[in-house]
């Protein structure tokens, strides 16, 4: 009988997990939320079964997003401790590679919709204002009588910012593969804190910005296109954090890291896109226009 259970193959097989259905309920019940918290801030009543839910927006919303944040916790958690029963074999690791790519190739689509509206209303100046309903005239990019931001001030501290936390998560993963768990740690310490730095000067950019979101579709292009690049600032400094404690628990070898790479590949790509960011929307987006400040 042991034999005939005996694994002949280097794939893994999971056991039955809670997780893909609660995270797809939690997911559901977050959506929900969202739309009664949009439709209690315009005061719009949401009525379901005789009941206004837009009353009580924040009470989905809330249970919605720590179930989700939960059930991703919870199912990592799962995925770490197969890593380290020594399922995650040379065939399991490389499909865990590809699901990476792939993740990826699905963010760099996001990001080329982003672009694709960006640069629809930069080449097509008058049919994007006359769109936007906004009473800018001339017909020219960025819309006549706007202000921009200095591409050469905070866009580019951020810019420096970003190119030398890609070069500290490289130290880190050099360390890592030479046995070296106190520079793995010291390389994650730093990017963690330098992608910290870089999301107080956006956010301290956005609050000094010459433009709103909604006065223009050139600021609803420009904070849709940055913001969503900031939002996954924010998500590769969590991965990387996590990346840090599990370092420090003593969960990489320089054999087995996928987690660690994976983190890396994330924040690559987030360097790659700012400075595709910093080049079309700052530079080329805002070339002639009066800067502000």
């Amino acid at each position: 009988m042991a034999t005939a259970h005996q694994k002949n193959h280097d794939y893994h097989i999971i056991d039955p997990s809670p997780w893909p259905i609660l995270s797809s309920f939690a997911a559901f019940v977050m959506m929900f939320g969202a739309v009664c918290l949009f439709r209690w801030v315009h005061d719009a009543p949401f009525n379901l079964f005789g009941f206004d839910f837009a009353r009580a927006a924040y009470w989905p919303f809330a249970i919605g997003l720590i179930l989700t944040l939960y059930s991703m916790f919870a199912w990592w958690a799962d995925t770490v401790k197969e890593a380290h029963q020594g399922h995650h074999t040379r065939v399991v690791a490389i499909h865990l590679r590809y699901g990476m790519i792939m993740f990826i190739a699905s963010e760099v689509m996001f990001f080329v919709a982003w672009f694709w509206a960006y640069f629809d209303a930069s080449l097509f100046p008058a049919e994007a204002i006359q769109a936007s309903r906004v009473e800018f005239t001339g017909g020219q990019w960025p819309p006549k009588g706007m202000e921009v931001l200095d591409p050469w001030h905070l866009p580019l501290y951020n810019t420096v910012i970003l190119l030398l936390s890609g070069t500290t998560v490289t130290w880190a993963h050099h360390a890592l593969l030479h046995n070296d768990r106190k520079g793995v740690i010291q390389g994650l310490v730093l990017t963690v804190l330098l992608g910290v730095l870089f999301s107080f000067v956006q956010v301290y950019e956005y609050m000094h910005a010459p433009f709103a979101f909604s006065e223009s579709i050139y600021g609803a292009t420009f904070f849709m296109a940055t913001g969503f690049h900031g939002f996954h600032v924010f998500v590769g400094t969590i991965f990387l954090l996590v990346c840090l404690f599990r370092a420090a628990a003593g969960h990489f070898t320089a054999q087995q890291h996928f987690g660690f790479e994976a983190a890396a590949w994330y924040w690559h790509f987030v360097d790659v896109v700012w400075l595709f960011l910093f080049f079309s929307i700052y530079i080329w987006g805002g070339w002639g226009a009066p800067v502000h400040g």
